[in-house]
């Protein structure tokens, strides 16, 4: 009875061995054989992940490498020559950090800024609210410019801000889905750099959708996120900061706050400073799917991508508007053609047409996030999805489930 015991405590902490070995230390132990997964195929048109392209997902499926084997180092090596065309940079700064778009934010504020210094935060919607509280957590002074979701800021706002509290670094989201705003980066790298202050930029569900142009607009530190415009699967991020942030990196008083995200080891890694050396093993699979979908990106060109993503919303709001809906931001030259807002009309259930969109079709309508939950519908026309064959999808689904409610214009 007592070998049977210990056997059993082995076991537990050893992995499996034969089926005939945990047979005799107790039946019970042996699994079940378990079914294949059963994954449904969603055309996914909410704020991301949206559907990745079918050459990035087979990608996952090649040959593991070492993660410090030169081979995988050269597919790394293309991931950063392809990014730097898409952030449109010359600088040799670039990486996919290993995570979603969060660990990139994180390490975007870890890695320039330091305890006690202020940061000027632009919160008109949950990503602000989010570098808000990660700010706090790192031990920054944080000054929140707020607007009301659906609002973005003039040059004259952000200016007047910037001298009035002379923040270290100033954060703003190119496009904030929750709300379905593009806030307009022109011109505010200038007011940065001329008040010795940082731009820190996100673009998770903007870069390959709209118009980015970091060296051209002075942004030093931006991230964003491989599920979105890109067609990649989530799980390997892109990143980039130029000489000027660099330099303050180097210059730290204080040690970097995150082992995980401290960019003068994962830099080594990426072989920023002319040698490799181990930080972390990379997430390989996800990093040959990145590189595959860069490439795909990269292939059609940023003025036909823009112009693609550009074309497909104004199909979108075509349709919309041909059944009655409106778009929740006010502004047009602030609404954000990756991921669009539409209001919930008065009397309309907005969660019943997004699973009459899902039960039907396998097609997903989102909802609000954060402020403006229960108040729009969100539709994301990014990537691999901005085609119009799954634009007049959405419009029908919207056309049939609003009838289907009693709704009229």
């Amino acid at each position: 009875m007592a070998l049977r015991v210990a056997l059993n405590q082995v076991l537990r902490r050893s992995k499996p061995q034969s089926i005939a070995l945990r047979a005799f230390a107790s039946t019970s132990d042996v699994p079940k054989p378990a079914p294949v997964m059963d994954v449904p195929q969603r055309i996914l048109m909410g704020p991301g992940p949206s559907n990745s392209h079918p050459r990035a997902l087979a990608a996952m499926a090649m040959p593991m490498l070492g993660h410090m084997h030169p081979p995988f180092l050269k597919i790394m090596d293309e991931i950063s020559d392809y990014l730097r065309y898409l952030f449109q940079t010359d600088s040799k700064y670039t990486c996919a950090i290993s995570g979603s778009g969060h660990m990139a934010m994180e390490a975007a504020i870890a890695n320039v800024l330091e305890p006690g210094e202020k940061i000027l935060v632009g919160d008109n919607g949950i990503w602000g609210s989010r570098v808000c509280d990660l700010s706090d957590r790192y031990g920054l002074e944080v000054v929140a410019l707020k607007k009301p979701a659906g609002e973005t800021y003039s040059l004259a706002e952000l200016e007047a801000a910037v001298k009035e509290h002379k923040p270290q670094a100033l954060f703003l989201c190119q496009g904030e889905s929750s709300a379905g705003t593009m806030q307009q980066i022109e011109g505010v790298g200038a007011i940065t750099k001329a008040n010795d202050c940082f731009l820190i930029v996100d673009t998770v569900c903007t870069l390959g959708g709209v118009p980015f142009k970091a060296d051209a607009w002075d942004v030093d530190v931006v991230y964003s996120g491989g599920q979105k415009a890109l067609s990649a699967p989530p799980g390997a991020s892109p990143f980039m900061m130029n000489e000027r942030a660099m330099q303050k990196l180097q210059s730290r008083k204080t040690k970097v706050a995150t082992y995980n995200c401290d960019l003068k080891l994962i830099g080594d890694y990426w072989g920023w400073y002319g040698g490799r050396s181990y930080h972390h093993t990379g997430p390989i699979s996800n990093f040959y799917s990145l590189r595959e979908a860069l490439a795909i990106t990269c292939e059609e060109g940023l003025e036909p991508l823009w112009a693609r993503h550009q074309a497909m919303f104004e199909l979108l709001w075509k349709g919309l508007g041909e059944i009655g809906l409106e778009p929740y931001v006010k502004d047009p030259k602030s609404r954000l053609p990756c991921v669009n807002t539409i209001a919930v009309p008065a009397g309309v259930d907005g969660p019943a047409l997004s699973n009459f969109a899902m039960q039907k079709y396998n097609l997903e309508i989102a909802g609000g996030l954060g402020p403006t939950a229960g108040k729009v519908w969100r539709i994301g026309v990014m990537g691999y999805n901005a085609h119009p064959m799954n634009v007049n999808l959405v419009v029908t689904a919207f056309k049939e489930g609003l009838e289907a409610q009693g709704y009229k214009k």
